[in-house]
C-alpha cells in the first residue's frame, strides 16, 4: 500500500524531494496534496509534480484525512509552528533540518509526537544513503579498529544576503551546515553529549554565523574536529580515523555516492530525475522516503537510524556552539 504524503511548501527542497520520490516504483508512494502561501505558485507546482490537490493554506493538509504523513520543507523559522499543528492533528511528520531553532522547541515536539503516538523524524537524509549504510557496516565489523577522530567540513559559498547568512530567516552555518557535520559524529560516537565543546566563529552584520571551527572531546581518547563556512567552497570530504585505518566519505559527505575504506572504493550511483534538481545528489531523498515508509508500516514512532535522542544531542551541541561564538536568541 502506498504511503500517502502531504507536502508543506513549494520551495526548492520540496521540488527535489518530490522529483526523487518519482524515481521510486509506482505504487510505493502517493502525493495527495501540496500547500503553499502563493495560490498560483502552488497550483503550478502541483501541475509540475502531478499532485491532485493544491491548497492555499497549510492547515488544509492537517485536516485532509487521506494524508498519512506531512513533509515539512519550509524555512526553519516555520518548522516548530507547522510541525506542532500537524502533530496535534495526528499526522506523522517528516520535518526538514534543523528540526527547530532551540533545544526546548525540539524537545516539546518530540514529546507531543510521543503523546499522539505518531511517527516523527528530523529529515537528516544523509543517514539513508547507501554510503552511510556501508560506513555503519564497516564500523560494526571493526575494519578500521577503534575510532579515535572524526574530521568533517561543510562549506558552501553563499552570497551576502542569502537566507543562510540572514539571521531573520533562521540562517547560520551552525544550523544549516553544522547539523550535517554533527550528525556524522553522533552516528559514529553515539548520542551522548561530548565531555567538552570548544568553538570559535565569525558573525556577520545580522548576528548570523558565517563560519565556525568546532572541537569535541569524548571519553576514551576520541575527538572530532569540524568546520562550517558560507565564505568559500572548500573540500567537503569527511574522515573517520581508527586505530587500524580510515574511512573517507567523498565530497559531498552529507549526500555521498562514493566512499573509500582502506584500499576499497565503493560507488553507489543515483538515478536521474524527471526534472532538474536544485541541489546536489537530490535523488538520494528516495532512500529517506523509503525508510520513513518502512518505519510507519512497522508501527514505529521513531526511526532507529535517526532517533529522537540524536536530534536532541545535535541541537544541544549546536546551542552550545552558538553560545560560545556569540549568536544570540531572539
Amino acid at each position: 500500500m502506498a504511503l500517502r504524503w502531504g507536502i508543506a511548501c513549494t520551495g526548492q527542497v520540496c521540488h527535489d524531494f518530490l522529483t526523487a520520490l518519482a524515481t521510486l516504483p509506482p505504487g510505493e508512494h502517493e502525493v495527495v496534496a501540496v500547500a503553499g502561501r502563493d495560490p498560483q505558485r502552488t497550483k503550478d507546482f502541483a501541475k509540475l509534480h502531478k499532485i491532485p490537490e493544491a491548497y492555499g493554506s497549510y492547515e488544509q493538509l492537517a485536516t485532509n484525512r487521506d494524508i498519512e504523513i506531512v513533509y515539512i520543507g519550509s524555512v526553519c523559522t516555520e518548522h516548530y509552528k507547522m510541525a506542532k499543528m500537524y502533530l496535534n492533528h495526528g499526522k506523522n511528520v517528516l520535518c526538514e533540518k534543523p528540526l527547530t531553532l532551540t533545544v526546548r522547541e525540539s524537545e516539546e515536539l518530540i514529546e507531543l509526537a510521543r503523546s499522539k503516538k505518531v511517527f516523527f523524524m528530523e529529515a537528516i537524509w544523509s543517514r539513508f544513503f547507501p554510503v552511510y549504510e556501508y560506513v555503519r557496516q564497516e564500523l560494526e565489523s571493526g575494519t578500521i579498529g577503534d575510532v579515535v577522530q572524526i574530521n568533517a567540513n561543510m562549506t558552501i559559498l553563499q552570497e551576502e544576503g542569502s537566507r543562510i547568512r540572514n539571521k531573520d530567516l533562521g540562517g547560520g552555518t551552525i544550523l544549516d551546515f553544522g547539523v550535517y557535520v554533527l550528525q556524522l559524529v553522533v552516528m559514529v560516537l553515539g548520542s551522548r553529549m561530548p565531555e567538552a565543546i570548544a568553538a570559535v566563529g565569525h558573525l556577520n552584520e545580522t548576528g548570523c554565523d558565517d563560519a565556525t571551527a568546532i572541537a569535541l572531546k569524548y571519553p576514551g581518547g576520541k575527538t572530532a574536529v569540524l568546520g562550517t563556512s558560507a565564505l568559500a567552497d572548500m573540500n567537503n570530504d569527511a574522515f573517520i580515523w581508527g586505530t587500524k585505518g580510515c574511512i573517507r566519505i567523498i565530497d559531498p559527505f552529507w549526500c555521498p555516492t562514493k566512499v573509500v575504506c582502506g584500499n576499497v572504493t565503493k560507488e553507489f550511483p543515483l538515478p536521474p530525475g524527471a526534472h532538474p534538481y536544485f541541489n546536489r545528489n537530490s535523488s538520494g531523498f528516495r532512500y529517506e522516503a523509503n525508510e520513513v515508509k518502512r518505519c510507519i508500516r512497522q508501527g514505529l514512532l521513531e526511526c532507529p537510524k535517526m532517533t529522537h535522542a540524536e536530534s536532541i544531542t545535535i541541537a544541544k551541541i549546536q546551542e552550545e556552539v552558538q553560545r560560545q561564538i556569540g549568536v544570540t536568541k531572539k
